[in-house]
């Protein structure tokens, strides 16, 4: 595993990953899709070159142009992904050995619950958090 290396995996271990991070900055998305599959807001890391194994892995297409992998097992939710990308948005929580991981912005909190408020003096993003020319923390899908 190099420095940027890491693995992980759902509760039961039906499923289990490995890859290398993208970077150690956790983005927490508070979009209403996020927050119904994950329980509260979704924090995630890049991941590329991942490597998933496991039986009971489920994709789940959650809407147009994306999809959520999960266990079928357990029902832990995993990954998020642009249908085909070769990377994924992993969960945060289920990465078990690698760099540590930090907290460093929020995205969507126009959809957040109402039920709790953003306190810490991170950065956050009614929307998405690209700037008209920045690079985006994850890529849309392709149209291909």
């Amino acid at each position: 595993m190099t420095d940027t290396g890491c693995s992980g995996g759902c509760p039961c271990g039906g499923v289990a990953f490995e890859g290398a991070l993208e970077s150690t900055r956790v983005v927490a998305c508070h979009c209403g899709q996020c927050r119904a599959s994950s329980g509260h807001f979704w924090a995630s890391a890049g991941l590329r070159e991942v490597r998933i194994s496991g039986e009971t892995l489920r994709w789940h297409r959650s809407s147009p142009g994306h999809e959520r992998g999960f266990c079928g097992h357990c029902g832990a939710f995993l990954f998020w992904r642009p249908v085909g990308a070769a990377r994924v948005a992993v969960s945060a929580a289920a990465v078990t050995s690698g760099p540590a991981l930090r907290l460093d912005r929020h995205i969507f909190t126009a959809d957040k619950g109402a039920y709790y408020e953003i306190t810490d003096p991170l950065p956050c993003f009614e929307g998405d958090d690209t700037a008209p020319g920045a690079t985006p923390w994850y890529p849309a899908p392709s149209s291909a």
